[in-house]
C-alpha cells in the first residue's frame, strides 16, 4: 500500500436515509420533532427521579440512568443525521465518525447492563420483598450503574482503539446514516480481521450475559407469580414487569434482527430501517413505555404541577 493511498480518506460521505430531493423536508421535520420529545422525555424524566424524594429507591435510579444513556444515545445521533438530510454533500470528517461511534457505542452497551441490572432488581423485589431493602440498597444500585458505564466506556474505547489502526482508501462512501463499525470495516484497506474479531467477541459477551441474565432474572419471576394466590398481587407484578419487559424486547429484537437474522436480497435497506429503530426510535419511546403505566411517576408528576 502506498503513502498516496493511505491519505486518500480524510472524510466519509454517509449515504443518509434517502436520495429523494422532495423528502429531505418531511424527514428533516419527523426526525426533528423526534428528537425534542426524545430529549424532553428523557431529560425530564431525569429531572423528576432527581428533585422528588420519592422516587430515589433503586427502581428509579435504574430508569433515571437508562433515561441519560437515551439521551446520550439520540444526541450521537440525530443532530448529525439531521444536518446531512438538508445538506448536499453529506461529508463527515474521520474523527468525527469515531466520535459518534463512541458515544453511540458507549451507551448502547451501558444500556444492555442497566437493562440487566433492572431485571435483576425487579427479581429481588418480587422473590425476596421482605429483604429487598437489604439486598438492593441504593448503595449498591450506584454501585451497578458505575460499573454498568465503566464497561460500556472501555468496551467502546477498545474498538476505536484499533479502529486508529486502519486506513481507508477503497472508498468514502458508508452506506448508512451514521458511521457504523461494519460499514467502516468495509471500506477499509487494512485487514479489518482482528477489529472484526474484537467486535464479535464482545457483542457476543456483552448481549449474550445480559440478555441472558434478563432471562434468568424473569423467569424465577415468573414462577414466583404463578406460586402466587392472590389474584391482585400476580396483577400488580406483572404491571411492575411490563413495562420493562417491553423494552427489553424492542431493544434486543432489533439486535437480533440486525445481527442474527439471514441475510436477504434487500439486506441494506432491511438494516438501515433496523439501524434507524435502534439508533433513534427506541430512546423516543423509552420514557413513554416506562412513564405512561408507571403510577409513581404520574403522582410525582401531579405532585410538581401543585
Amino acid at each position: 500500500m502506498t503513502g498516496e493511498n493511505q491519505t486518500v480518506v480524510a472524510e466519509f460521505v454517509l449515504t443518509g436515509l434517502t436520495e429523494s430531493p422532495e423528502l429531505q423536508i418531511p424527514l428533516f421535520l419527523i426526525f426533528f420533532t423526534i428528537y425534542l420529545i426524545t430529549m424532553v422525555g428523557n431529560l425530564g424524566l431525569i429531572a423528576l427521579i432527581w428533585k422528588d424524594p420519592h422516587l430515589h429507591t433503586p427502581m428509579y435510579l435504574l430508569l433515571g440512568s437508562l433515561a441519560f444513556a437515551d439521551a446520550c444515545a439520540s444526541s450521537s445521533m440525530t443532530p448529525k443525521m439531521l444536518v446531512n438530510i438538508l445538506s448536499k454533500d453529506h461529508k463527515t470528517l474521520l474523527v468525527e465518525c469515531f466520535t459518534q461511534f463512541f458515544f453511540f457505542g458507549s451507551s448502547a452497551t451501558t444500556e444492555c447492563f442497566l437493562l440487566s441490572v433492572m431485571a435483576y432488581d425487579r427479581y429481588v423485589a418480587i422473590c425476596n420483598p421482605l429483604l429487598y431493602p437489604v439486598i438492593m440498597s441504593n448503595s449498591l444500585c450506584m454501585h451497578f450503574i458505575h460499573v454498568s458505564y465503566i464497561i460500556g466506556f472501555l468496551c467502546t474505547a477498545i474498538n476505536v482503539g484499533l479502529l486508529v489502526r486502519l486506513h481507508f482508501c477503497k472508498s468514502n462512501i458508508i452506506d448508512s446514516f451514521y458511521c457504523e463499525i461494519l460499514q467502516l470495516f468495509k471500506i477499509s484497506c487494512t485487514d479489518p480481521t482482528v477489529n472484526v474479531l474484537l467486535v464479535l467477541i464482545l457483542s457476543a459477551f456483552i448481549e449474550g450475559f445480559t440478555f441472558m441474565s434478563i432471562i434468568i432474572s424473569y423467569f424465577s419471576v415468573l414462577f414466583a407469580i404463578l406460586k402466587t394466590k392472590s389474584e391482585k398481587g400476580r396483577r400488580k407484578a406483572f404491571s411492575t414487569c411490563s413495562a420493562h419487559l417491553l423494552s427489553v424486547s424492542l431493544f434486543y429484537g432489533t439486535l437480533f434482527l440486525m445481527y442474527v437474522r439471514p441475510g436477504s436480497g434487500s439486506g441494506e435497506d432491511k438494516d438501515r430501517m433496523y439501524s434507524l429503530f435502534y439508533t433513534i426510535i427506541i430512546p423516543f419511546l423509552n420514557p413513554f413505555i416506562y412513564s405512561l403505566r408507571n403510577k409513581e411517576v404520574t403522582a410525582a408528576l401531579r405532585r410538581k404541577k401543585k
